[in-house]
């Protein structure tokens, strides 16, 4: 089988972006922060800040006391968006991006000559060439080269950072067995754990278990696609419609009350309508979630509701159904440290059955909709806003999940 795939993977990406932009902090250990607050923790860090065990998801506190000259710099996240196109159209020069899988990673299909191995190894010291010459040489990737996307992706992570390696159809699956179940990507920590009680802790175990034995142990037909993946095949993937949307914010130290709470679920509750009916959807459920921490700054169990609705996409209906969940909060001496708001149960106004009890929107109300959406793409995201989220207009920035890179005219702000 031929190689198929070049997974493109950006190392320390947010960190790598501040310190190309940022001479001084060069050579640095750098931690990248949502906010800038002693109980937060780091979404990146730079490989100098790696060598002495800072990662993401570390404290502040920890990063500082594994690495006392540790420098934390605020997430500035439309920089990182510009960046990521920026990045897209050096790769496209060199050659066809087949998928955008994340904000730091894509991966190219190999066709024609590009799968002689030769080949594809220069393709990818092009590739990073090209990045330096375009983008900065503070910018670097690891390549992964494979007959498969899923091997490519394993192959990137193995020579980090700045690395390339490719493996062949004839090397697999013995070049997989050295690497640890959670080296594979799809395996996380309560996966690990599922397959064990299965007997299955290592790759080599992984591999000699048949289709029927890893749909079992996966649950769904997850297990099924990692019995090709494994075998350098591309599993087939039906792409589903976009099923939920949402918002979550890291609170800053004054916003750490209910008032904050309040506020700052109100602003994103209404970042997540404009950007609902920018989609084109309506959504049939809602969730909020509030994170707490104990007055010792221990982790206590979080609090959140969520219910149905007919489906809308007005933020005066959904205003509505965020504060009913408000008033329901509890009372606690717990602090609340962090806050999110979901929409699911997405559908299109085409596939919306008539609800006989639902009151139709206004059309004063649509119009609303539409106004308020419009004045703020052209003047700026807080041009119009409702008054619930008045005292958190500073809050709740543009934020980079895995899996959704923000569109910068209609999520920034």
């Amino acid at each position: 089988m031929a190689l198929n795939a070049l997974y493109v993977d950006f190392n320390s990406y947010f960190a790598s972006v501040e310190q190309q932009l940022r001479p001084e902090l060069r050579g640095k250990p750098v931690g990248v922060l949502a906010v800038m607050a002693e109980t937060t923790c780091c979404i990146a860090a730079s490989y100098e800040a790696k060598a002495f065990g800072v990662k993401t998801g570390t404290g502040v506190r920890d990063a500082r006391k594994l690495c006392p000259n540790m420098i934390f710099v605020e997430a500035r996240p439309p920089l990182y968006v510009e960046f990521h196109h920026k990045l897209i159209e050096i790769v496209e020069s060199c050659t066809h991006v087949e998928k955008v899988l994340s904000i730091d990673e894509m991966v190219c299909k190999l066709t024609g000559s590009q799968q002689i191995p030769e080949n594809a190894l220069k393709l990818a010291a092009k590739i990073k060439r090209a990045i330096a010459k375009h983008a900065g040489e503070f910018i670097k990737c690891s390549i992964g080269i494979a007959p498969n996307t899923f091997v490519s992706k394993v192959a990137s992570n193995l020579q980090k950072p700045d690395g390339c390696v490719l493996i062949e159809q004839h090397e697999l699956p013995q070049r997989l067995y050295e690497l640890p179940l959670r080296a594979l990507n799809g395996i996380g920590r309560q996966m690990e754990a599922r397959l064990s009680r299965y007997k299955i802790t290592t790759v080599e175990q992984l591999y000699a278990a048949n289709r029927n034995q890893l749909q079992t142990a996966w649950g769904s037909v997850e297990g099924e696609r990692m019995y090709d993946k494994l075998r350098g095949l591309e599993p087939h993937y039906v792409k589903n419609p976009r099923s939920s949307l949402g918002h979550s914010h890291v609170m800053p130290p004054e916003q750490r009350n209910f008032k904050g709470v309040s506020a700052v679920m109100h602003r994103l509750l209404q970042k997540a309508c404009m950007r609902m009916r920018s989609y084109e959807l309506l959504t049939s459920r809602v969730a909020v979630t509030v994170k707490l921490r104990g007055p010792h700054f221990e982790r206590v169990p979080s609090w959140g509701l969520e219910t149905a609705i007919s489906p809308t996409d007005s933020t005066l209906r959904l205003i509505e159904v965020l504060e009913a969940f408000l008033q329901c909060y509890p009372e606690t001496e717990n602090s609340p440290y962090a806050v999110g708001i979901s929409f699911s149960g997405l559908m299109s106004p085409e596939e919306v059955a008539r609800d006989l009890f639902q009151i139709e929107p206004l059309e004063n109300e649509i119009k609303l909709n539409k106004a308020i959406d419009k004045l703020n793409l052209k003047f700026g995201k807080n041009t119009i806003y409702f008054g619930g989220a008045h005292e958190a207009l500073k809050d709740a920035p543009m934020r980079i999940a895995f899996n959704h890179i923000p569109d910068l005219v209609v999520e920034s702000d």
